[in-house]
């Protein structure tokens, strides 16, 4: 299909949320979540969500500004929220945001925020076009514009 055949799709499409629970293998000795994990779970939820998005493989390109907020330990629920920020010809931005919550009192908290970059490829490996993003409400509008900006500002 070329580029010009690529229907537009909504970020609503293609939006994955990914949960785990805290395990001690997942952990320091202290019980505490090793950053790594949550990044290796956050690019998982990234990959669907950009693979679901491209209708095929995607491969991680970059990871840019991951922030941890919060730590989460033993037991603990992660929910991982993935969406689609902007297209470009064969790459996309994925924003993913963790939280946690304690399974006593449900309350969530923030955990981690984090851009991932994907790009699409073929079965040879090669890079291959992507849809566009269909904006249709403010939070869509403003993730793509950030977008735009976050990828100015990277080739510069």
């Amino acid at each position: 299909m070329s580029e010009k055949q690529l229907k537009p799709k909504s970020p609503a499409i293609s939006e994955t949320i990914k949960t785990e629970v805290v395990c001690p293998n997942d952990t320091n000795p202290m019980g505490i979540l090793q950053g790594g994990r949550l990044v290796q779970w956050m690019d998982i939820a990234a990959a669907v969500c950009a693979q679901t998005h491209a209708d095929g493989i995607c491969v991680t390109a970059s990871i840019d500004t991951v922030r941890f907020y919060y730590s989460a330990k033993v037991g603990e629920i992660l929910t991982i929220r993935a969406k689609i920020t902007r297209a470009f010809t064969t790459s996309m931005e994925i924003m993913v945001e963790a939280s946690v919550r304690n399974v006593f009192d449900n309350t969530p908290r923030p955990l981690a925020h984090a851009y991932f970059t994907f790009v699409a490829i073929d079965d040879q490996a090669q890079k291959r076009a992507v849809p566009a993003v269909a904006v249709s409400n403010k939070e869509d509008e403003r993730n793509f514009n950030e977008a735009g900006i976050r990828r100015q500002n990277a080739t510069q």
